[in-house]
């Protein structure tokens, strides 16, 4: 039975699990919405602006590790994706971008709003190509979904608007399964990183989102190996706080004082992690990485000796290899020194009673509320570092725009966190500005009865920003902002909303936001604090 294009992908796209597409309508996607509106094994998501869908998308696929999807028509519906997809390939998600086109003959000309989208894209698309053939789709939509999984990256199909509704005799068919065996390893070169690893006197671990199968097994191996860890922003939530030898983050909004002691290592173990914070980091430290995309992993980074492998399958047979090994007790007698130096601090932050609300403060009343397994996503600017300085994780999960560091990330990354588990409680962690940059957005919430609650740092301020200009003693410009009353928003918008007006009721306000069966906002007056390490 013959099949328009249109169809034969969605057909396609359910052999690879994909359960939505996020995009908003235009001209040249009519026949692919046309075959999506006929059909009820995908959802088509409906967003305010493409960029949301792109951040939809690369959400999902770090929420999962699947692949996500997301589309839009040609020429600035094309160019609005960027931004989101951006993120996904600075974060290595697995995303596929399927865009209209200029119909066939139109290709190449003044068409009105054409462009060559495989120029436009290559930045961010390991892989992107142009359909030409009806008879090509299942061939291309294959190798782009292969690439993207298996390299966990972006990919993107251009696709005339006149191909969308063209019948073929081709038929969807499901990847090759691949039966994955555990990486082998040749004991000479566990040898030698076992031999590396004993010759520590002051090691550290420093973990990843990566490293989220293998929690148990870092721990283990740090108190076997006399090492104390670290994690990046996207690692925060692996480890109860309580777990020996934890520093917390490091980078801006880390620990303080972590730096002292990383500074100091003389090896290193990198977890699951690619991420190497400049400035932060021993300048002689020996350091080993594990990674299953090494190639990339180690760009920048001063490796010496990586294991090509998953984090859970690899740490073990590091057990094994340093078995005996004897740590250094004043190491880890100064480890604990500065664990409990900081846990001091820290609470006595959380503890401003100033009203607007010191950032710590918020920081505090967020973690006192929200379920051990939330979902948290934190938008870029003052709110990622004050939730990497303060936030005492029990085991919830943290979604960031992490390399790409795109500010309007939190709600629509809230947004496709909620639609794959409805059954999480979810959370967005913003500032005003980040918000404002996404806030039609908060309709989509409305028209799906999503059960998420925005936390919103309204400080009137680009408040990062201004810490900056600060710190290199200039003259501001354009930091201040232009706020709307949030709760009226919100409440325009079909949300349940809520003020902060006194320090005290914090936690009880925002206890009340996440209790409440739908979309809630709570509204947070915020002091204007100068972040302690801006530089």
């Amino acid at each position: 039975m013959r099949k328009t294009v249109a169809e034969v992908i969605l057909d396609q796209l359910s052999y690879y699990g994909v359960k939505r597409i996020y995009g908003v309508t235009g001209d040249t996607i009519i026949g692919l919405l046309d075959a999506l509106a006929k059909q009820d094994q995908i959802e088509f998501i409906a967003v305010k602006h493409e960029s949301v869908a792109a951040f939809m998308a690369s959400a999902e696929a770090k929420l999962t590790g699947n692949l996500a999807v997301c589309t839009s028509t040609m020429g600035p519906g094309a160019t609005n994706l960027l931004n989101g997809l951006g993120d996904a390939y600075a974060d290595r998600a697995p995303v596929l971008a399927i865009t209209g086109q200029a119909p066939v003959n139109k290709i190449g000309t003044n068409f009105q709003q054409y462009v060559d989208q495989q120029e436009l894209f290559k930045p961010f698309a390991t892989y992107s190509a142009n359909l030409a053939s009806e008879d090509a789709i299942v061939e291309l939509l294959q190798k782009a979904t292969q690439i993207s999984l298996q390299q966990r990256a972006v990919t993107h199909l251009s696709i005339p608007k006149d191909l969308f509704e063209k019948e073929t005799e081709v038929e969807a068919r499901p990847l090759p399964q691949v039966i994955e065996g555990a990486e082998t390893f040749q004991r000479d070169d566990l040898e030698k990183v076992a031999s590396l690893m004993k010759t520590a006197k002051k090691p550290m671990i420093l973990a990843g989102a990566g490293a989220w199968k293998a929690t148990e097994a870092i721990e283990g191996l740090a108190k076997l190996w006399g090492a104390g860890i670290i994690t990046s922003f996207g690692g925060k939530g692996l480890f109860e706080e309580t777990t020996p030898y934890l520093l917390q983050g490091i980078g801006e909004g880390g620990n303080p004082h972590a730096p002292k002691v990383f500074k100091d290592a003389d090896v290193v173990l990198l977890a699951g992690v690619s991420w190497w914070p400049e400035g932060y980091v021993p300048e002689k430290a020996r350091i080993i990485q594990i990674d299953t995309h090494i190639e990339s992993a180690t760009s920048g980074i001063p490796v010496e000796l990586a294991i090509k492998g998953t984090t859970e399958q690899v740490v073990p047979l590091l057990h094994e290899t340093i078995a005996g090994h004897e740590p250094n007790t004043d190491w880890l007698n100064r480890i604990e020194q500065i664990k409990t130096k900081w846990a001091i601090e820290n609470e006595q932050e959380g503890k401003a009673t100033d009203y607007p609300l010191h950032p710590s403060r918020i920081v505090r009343g967020i973690e006192k509320s929200v379920a051990k397994n939330a979902i948290l996503t934190i938008d870029t600017g003052d709110v990622t570092v004050w939730m990497n300085r303060n936030f005492r994780q029990s085991n919830q999960n943290i979604f960031f725009s992490g390399y790409w560091r795109s500010m309007g990330f939190g709600l629509p990354a809230a947004i496709a966190a909620k639609m794959e588990k409805p059954e999480e409680q979810v959370v967005a962690i913003v500032g005003d500005g980040g918000l404002e940059m996404v806030l039609a957005d908060l309709l989509t919430a409305t028209r799906y009865n999503l059960d998420i609650t925005v936390i919103v740092f309204n400080n009137g301020s680009l408040q990062m920003e201004s810490d900056k200009i600060q710190a290199a003693g200039l003259k501001e410009i354009g930091t201040k902002l232009t706020n709307p009353d949030f709760v009226k928003i919100a409440e325009a918008c079909g949300w349940k909303a809520f003020r902060v007006h006194d320090e005290d009721k914090l936690e009880s306000v925002i206890q009340s936001a996440i209790a409440y069966a739908g979309p809630s906002l709570v509204d947070i007056p915020t002091a204007q604090a100068f972040f302690p390490e801006t530089e």
